[in-house]
């Protein structure tokens, strides 16, 4: 089993005697959420502390999403819990890039493109390919993508 998912089950414990409702339910939740992918394809298998971190990077993403759809809807109370989930699943994932550290990963691998010979627009996904693990976990694809596009039209 990974660290990561024994840190998960050992919180969610945890959670339970502490009769943390917003806490229990959210790792139960993303629990779930690794089994499920555990399960899928041919044959069952462990995931590896990298892929139990892409799945709770996806949860993370799925209440963002989910918060921004109830505010819209002026759902502020249910946005509001979205919210805090989000929260309580961010404490797994590893430190986010601030956008001057993004901005020096991007640039390097817009020069390294360039030197490839990938130009202009077209060289979007090039980048993309080499910025991705680099970045893994710590930004939000929408931010990388923001910060490529960025960087090759300036």
């Amino acid at each position: 089993m990974s660290s990561l998912k024994s840190r998960l089950q050992n919180d969610l414990t945890a959670a339970i005697k502490e009769r943390d409702e917003l806490r229990s339910a959210t790792l139960r939740m993303t629990l779930a959420a690794i089994t499920t992918e555990e399960v899928a394809g041919k044959q069952a298998r462990q995931l590896s502390d990298d892929e139990v971190l892409a799945v709770i990077t996806r949860e993370t993403k799925k209440r963002r999403e989910a918060a921004e759809a109830f505010d819209r809807a002026g759902r502020d109370e249910q946005a509001a819990r979205e919210r805090a989930e989000g929260e309580v699943l961010t404490g797994y994932l590893p430190a986010q890039l601030t956008d001057d550290e993004l901005a020096g990963i991007v640039a390097e691998a817009v020069a390294e493109a360039r030197g490839a010979g990938a130009e202009g627009q077209r060289a979007m996904g090039a980048v993309m390919k080499i910025v991705k693990p680099k970045v893994a976990g710590r930004a939000d694809g929408g931010r990388v993508a923001a910060a490529v596009k960025q960087a090759l039209a300036g």
